[in-house]
Order: structure tokens, then C-alpha cells, then sequence
């Protein structure tokens, strides 16, 4: 299993700052964050496979990534494409996510939801199947 490479994750804005939130946690507890189980690494797999699917047919059309409701605040979360992607790679190889920067003053418009990206493939996929049935 290969892990994220730095350079494509954005920069940690709390790079070199000694009052860094990240050691309001111990070392003990960064130390016990448990892998992901064989499930969940499975559908971690599933999930960029699909990314990559919405990206290639997305993207072409003006789509800049995901949107997801986030239950924690209640607000929105814009996640472009490689975000996300670096996001759940990072998950399957550390079983967390790094903090990262929210997406500065995002469009609205230019996101969409997981299902919204489910519902296009599958949209996209059943046109194919009948035109080459149709020929």
C-alpha cells in the first residue's frame, strides 16, 4: 500500500508553530490510532475508485469536487477532488484524516453531493448500455 505523498496535501498551516492544536493530544494517544479493518479498507479502495470515475466525468463539466454536510457543525464541507482524494488515502493508510483547511470562499454551485455523483455515473452508464444496445 503506497501512502500520500506531502506535496499532495496541502501545507500544514500550523507547520513549526509551538502552539500547534495537534499537541493538545498526547503521543500516546496519536500512538493508539488503530488501522482500518479489512472492511473498511475495502470500501476506503471502492471509494477512490469511484472518485476517480466522478472526477473523469465531473470535472469536464465545471464540477470542483464533493460537498458533504458535515454533522459535527452543521455547515457544508467543499472538498475538491484532490483533497478528497489525498483525505481517503490518508485514512487507509493512517486510519485518520489530517486536518486541513477548508476551502476558501467555494462556489456552491461548483460542488455536489456523493450521491448526486452516484446517481450521474449511473445515469451515464444506463445512456451507454442502451445506446449499444440499440446499434
Amino acid at each position: 500500500m503506497r501512502g500520500v505523498r506531502d506535496d499532495a496535501l496541502p501545507p500544514d498551516p500550523f507547520a513549526g508553530d509551538p502552539d500547534d492544536p495537534v499537541w493538545a493530544f498526547s503521543e500516546e494517544e496519536q500512538a493508539t490510532s488503530e488501522p482500518v479493518s479489512a472492511q473498511e479498507r475495502d470500501e476506503l479502495l471502492a471509494d477512490l475508485r469511484d472518485l476517480a470515475v466522478y472526477q473523469a466525468l465531473l470535472e469536464q463539466r465545471s464540477v470542483r469536487g464533493v460537498v458533504v454536510d458535515c454533522a459535527e457543525c452543521q455547515e457544508p464541507h467543499y472538498h475538491d477532488w484532490a483533497l478528497l482524494r489525498a483525505s481517503l488515502e490518508q485514512l487507509l493508510a493512517d486510519g485518520r484524516m489530517r486536518p486541513h483547511e477548508p476551502a476558501f470562499d467555494p462556489n456552491p454551485a461548483a460542488y455536489v453531493s456523493w450521491e448526486y455523483c452516484r446517481g450521474f455515473t449511473d445515469g451515464i452508464t444506463a445512456t451507454a448500455k442502451q445506446a449499444a444496445n440499440s446499434t
